[in-house]
């Protein structure tokens, strides 16, 4: 049995992974790789035709392999691709289909890839001008919050106000997304000091906000790099025309600095400074329509598009037998705000209070989900009952219309209950014989006699030794909450301290940078593995030197270590990292030096550590 255990296991491990991966937008004119990859030895690329790209290289063959040793166990991996550069002839949106390859002679189908291409950017003569773009809908003005930068343009660098839909009805969902937008400038981070409207007037719903991710878009004639900044679903409480005022957000940029040369580096690899720059995205104006009159009486403001499931549990039951009814109200629309319906229960019924259990979702479609109502009665007495329909009435956004959905009239066969006596017993017919909720008491307890007998001795010195231990009662908490006080003051000092907080972090902030960056040099992802390099090198110096972002320049951090007592072996070496980090995101390099600069960085924060600094 564990032999087959073991050979399973041997098998899926050695399950063949064949992948395709390229860009997710190109621009025409410009190259791009596509790249096959396999996890095990292979022979014989079969490419699909490239009918929408011109290939101007490839394909180029590589291989790698490690092996590690972890606890006595060995594991190793193998990766062999195959890399194609091509280039896309028009603009538009295309499907690169699957690849064969073969491995251990059997052939291994890849998957296909889907890329839109954009268009070449316009001349600068056919650009829109700046005032233009301000005019457009949802472009920010940017103001310089430093003395230099100034260079940057509002052109290359803005941020966008962009409303789903401006023309809406009461409690309509319409989503709010700020995006940036770059072109020529690099953008080295973007800092908390963002200013948010209020949004008053609308019932907010934020969506969850994750990694900030960057792709190209083609907008007004131009390719630019964006990111969403910040999204939100808002429902408008009100009619008539809502301003949202505008948003600011900061923006850390890194600038070339023109100065002499002090050294043959500088002249190379030329210097750099941090700059701030303030944008502000316009505001919009939200279009609110009333709902229209002639509500149904059902109304109770739901707005969207919903459907109704009733179901009962059973129809025939026993008396003080319970019966439920559940209502499941499912789509999309202001769920949070929809009302529970009410059912009418008949005479001899005791209902108890609705359980309520909500599954939403938040998407950038706005919230969806399902409301499900469960409602629980209990009848006392035996008979035909019959439950009125229940309705639930909304406002349809697709159609324009309200809308009433309904369950069915719900007849319940009530027999009599074990312990209910018949009609012709000893209650006369029509009496109702259940026992209410409150009608339950404790019988038979009511008076409790007085012991008189003396207590003896061994009584009473139980209560001498209970009474010495009453004390500790009151005096462990006390002590408890001393502790709590000063430990809480102390977090707090630390907290309100923000150089100290950022020098105790900054060792942490830059380990995640780099565990990041091992992860793009294992994938292969130069760019992004020198861009976590670069930013866990300045992040780290930043927050351990104290220095400010907009003040943050190999110049202010060689003078600081220098008066911190840092030698000057240590200084060259944190130079040449920072050197070397900045050069190799615009030159290409191998995997050889990829990883002698992962592991130059590593070290220079690890003796940066070990340094009194």
């Amino acid at each position: 049995m564990t032999l087959f255990v073991g050979i399973a296991l041997t098998a899926f491990a050695d399950e063949v992974v064949f992948r395709a991966q390229a860009p997710k937008q190109v621009v025409v004119g410009r190259p791009f790789q596509l790249t096959y990859s396999v996890n095990q030895r292979s022979r014989d690329l079969r490419a699909p035709e490239f009918t929408d790209f011109d290939v101007l290289s490839g394909p180029y063959t590589s291989t790698s392999s490690s092996t590690s040793f972890v606890n006595g166990k060995r594991t190793s991996s193998f990766e062999q691709t195959y890399t194609y550069m091509l280039m896309a002839r028009t603009a538009g949106t295309f499907t690169i289909g699957p690849a064969t390859i073969k491995v251990d002679g059997e052939n291994v189908q890849s998957n296909g890839v889907r890329i839109q291409v954009l268009p070449e950017d316009e001349q600068e003569s056919s650009q829109p001008s700046a005032g233009s773009r301000q005019q457009s809908a949802g472009q920010s003005s940017s103001q310089s919050s430093a003395g230099q930068g100034g260079n940057v343009s509002s052109e290359n660098l803005f941020v966008r106000t962009i409303a789903s839909k401006t023309r809406v009805h009461e409690q309509e969902a319409l989503m709010v997304t700020y995006k940036l937008y770059f072109a020529n400038v690099d953008v080295a981070q973007l800092t908390n000091n963002t200013k948010l409207p209020e949004f008053t007037g609308f019932l907010k719903q934020e969506l969850e906000q994750g990694e900030i991710q960057t792709e190209l878009e083609h907008y007004n004639g131009r390719n630019y790099q964006t990111a969403v900044l910040y999204r939100t679903i808002l429902y408008p409480q009100h009619s008539g025309d809502i301003k949202i005022v505008p948003a600011n957000f900061e923006a850390v940029l890194r600038v070339q600095v023109q100065q002499r040369p002090r050294s043959i580096f500088d002249d190379f690899f030329g210097s750099y400074t941090n700059v701030t720059r303030m944008l502000t995205a316009p505001g919009v104006t939200i279009h609110v329509a009333a709902l229209p009159g002639g509500k149904p009486a059902g109304f109770s403001g739901g707005v969207g598009r919903f459907t109704l499931t009733p179901s009962i549990s059973q129809t025939e039951i026993q008396a003080n037998e319970a019966v439920t009814i559940r209502l499941d109200i499912a789509g999309s629309g202001n769920m949070k705000l929809l009302k529970t319906p009410a059912i009418d229960w008949p005479e001899g019924f005791e209902p108890y209070d609705p359980k309520v259990t909500n599954n939403f979702n938040t998407t950038t479609a706005g919230v969806s989900g399902t409301k499900s109502i469960e409602y629980l009665a209990i009848p006392r007495s035996a008979g035909e009952y019959t439950i009125p329909a229940v309705k639930f009435s909304y406002f349809d956004i697709d159609e324009k219309a309200y809308k009433t959905l309904s369950t069915p009239e719900y007849t319940i066969l009530v027999k009599r209950g074990a312990g209910e006596p018949a009609a012709n017993g000893s209650q006369p017919s029509g009496v109702i014989s259940y026992t209410q909720k409150e009608d339950i008491k404790q019988l038979g307890s009511d008076i409790r006699y007085i012991d008189t007998k003396k207590p003896s001795a061994v009584s009473r010195q139980r209560s001498a030794i209970n009474y010495q231990w009453i004390w500790l009662w009151y005096v462990v908490p006390l002590i408890i909450a001393l502790i709590l006080l000063v430990v809480l003051r102390k977090q707090i000092k630390e907290a309100a301290d923000i150089t100290r907080m950022r020098y105790k972090r900054a060792n942490k902030v830059a380990q995640k940078r780099l565990k990041a960056a091992a992860a793009a040099l294992k994938a292969n992802d130069k760019d992004h593995f020198y861009e976590e390099i670069e930013r866990a090198a300045w992040t780290y110096l930043s927050d351990r030197l104290s220095i400010p972002t907009a003040d943050l320049n190999k110049e202010n951090i060689a003078s600081i270590l220098r008066q911190k007592g840092v030698s000057e072996e240590l200084i060259k070496e944190v130079m040449a990292v920072l050197s070397t980090a900045e050069f190799a995101r615009y030159a290409p390099a191998t995997d050889h030096a990829m990883d002698d600069l992962y592991a130059d960085t590593t070290n220079l924060i690890n003796k940066l550590e070990n340094e009194k600094i």
